[in-house]
C-alpha cells in the first residue's frame, strides 16, 4: 500500500469540497483561486464540477496543468433516470454528449456517471439499471473518440429512489460487463460503499475498471445524508483497509477529496479546510 506521511501528491480535491457544486455555498472561490491554492499546497490532481466551468473548460483545464495539477475528472454527467433526469431520451442524451465533451476540453481523464433514481412510472431499480446500461453503451463510444473514460458511481442505498437506482459496486461492475467498453469502469467513493460486506470481492473484480477513488467519511451521527459528510477521520468508516483493497486491485491513482458539508467544513475559510485535507491525508487515509 501507499505511503503518503511524507508525500500528498496522489492527494486531489473535488471543488464540492469548497462548496462549489451548489450555488450560493462555499465561499465563492473562483477556479483560478482554487487552482492556486492547491497548487501552493502541493495537491496533485483537481476535479471540478460542470457549473463552474460554463464553457471555459479549455482554458481552465491548461491553468490547472500550468500550475502542476492534474484534471483527474469532471462532476458528473446528468442523471440518465429518475424523476431529476433531464425530461426525455433526446435531452438526456444531449447533456449526456455536452458533459463529454466538457471532460474533453479539460482533458480531464474522467467523466463520473451519477445514474439518477427510479424512473417515473417504474418500481423498484430492475428497469431504472437496463435504462441506464443501455444509456451508457450508447455513449461510450462517443466518450471514447473524445478520450474520456466513464465512471459509474454507485451511491448509497439512502439515495436509491431520487438521485441513484445503482447502489452497489456489484450492480455497477454487472452494467460495465454487459455493455463490455473499454472505457467504462466504477468510481468508489468511501462514503457510498464503506457498509458493504461484499466490497473487497467486488473490487478485487473490478480490477483495472476502477477509475475513481473518493474521500471523506460517513459520520456516526450524520445530520444530513446529502450534505453531511466527515472530515476523514472524523468518522466510522475504514479508510486504510479499503483504499488497501482498492490498491490490491491495481488501483494507483488520485485519492480525491469530496467532501460535501454545508453546516461545517463549508462555513470555515477555504485555506484551513485544505490545510486540514492534507494533514488528515497523510496521517489517516
Amino acid at each position: 500500500m501507499r505511503d503518503f506521511t511524507n508525500d500528498h501528491s496522489a492527494l486531489a480535491l473535488n471543488t464540492a469540497s469548497l462548496g462549489h457544486n451548489l450555488e450560493g455555498k462555499g465561499a465563492g472561490w473562483s477556479p483560478e483561486q482554487v487552482i492556486d491554492a492547491c497548487a501552493a499546497r502541493g495537491f496533485g490532481g483537481i476535479v471540478f464540477w460542470r457549473r463552474e466551468i460554463g464553457g471555459r473548460a479549455i482554458e481552465i483545464g491548461n491553468q490547472a496543468r500550468a500550475a502542476g495539477l492534474e484534471v483527474v475528472g469532471l462532476c458528473r454527467s446528468p442523471f440518465l433516470v429518475g424523476p431529476m433526469a433531464p425530461k426525455g431520451r433526446a435531452a438526456v442524451m444531449d447533456d449526456f454528449c455536452a458533459s463529454i465533451d466538457m471532460a474533453a476540453g479539460l482533458q480531464a481523464k474522467v467523466l463520473t456517471i451519477v445514474v439518477g433514481g427510479v424512473e417515473p412510472g417504474s418500481k423498484g431499480v430492475g428497469e431504472s439499471l437496463k435504462l441506464v446500461a443501455d444509456r451508457v453503451a450508447e455513449a461510450a463510444p462517443y466518450a471514447a473518440a473524445r478520450g474520456v473514460k466513464l465512471a459509474l458511481e454507485p451511491l448509497n442505498p439512502v439515495y436509491a429512489g431520487n438521485r441513484s437506482c445503482l447502489t452497489t459496486t456489484r450492480d455497477a461492475l454487472d452494467i460495465c460487463d454487459a455493455i463490455g467498453a473499454p472505457n467504462v469502469g466504477v468510481a468508489i467513493d468511501v462514503y457510498h460503499v464503506w457498509w458493504d460486506t461484499d466490497l473487497a470481492r467486488q473490487l478485487a473484480r473490478a480490477g483495472e475498471r476502477i477509475y475513481g477513488y473518493h474521500l471523506c467519511d460517513w459520520l456516526a451521527d450524520t445530520q444530513d445524508v446529502l450534505l453531511d459528510r466527515g472530515m476523514m477521520g472524523d468518522g466510522v468508516a475504514d479508510l486504510r483497509a479499503i483504499r488497501a483493497q482498492i490498491e490490491a486491485a491495481g488501483y494507483d491513482g488520485a485519492c480525491e477529496v469530496e467532501l460535501f458539508s454545508a453546516g461545517n467544513w463549508w462555513q470555515r475559510r477555504p485555506d484551513d479546510v485544505l490545510d486540514v485535507m492534507v494533514e488528515r491525508f497523510r496521517s489517516i487515509c
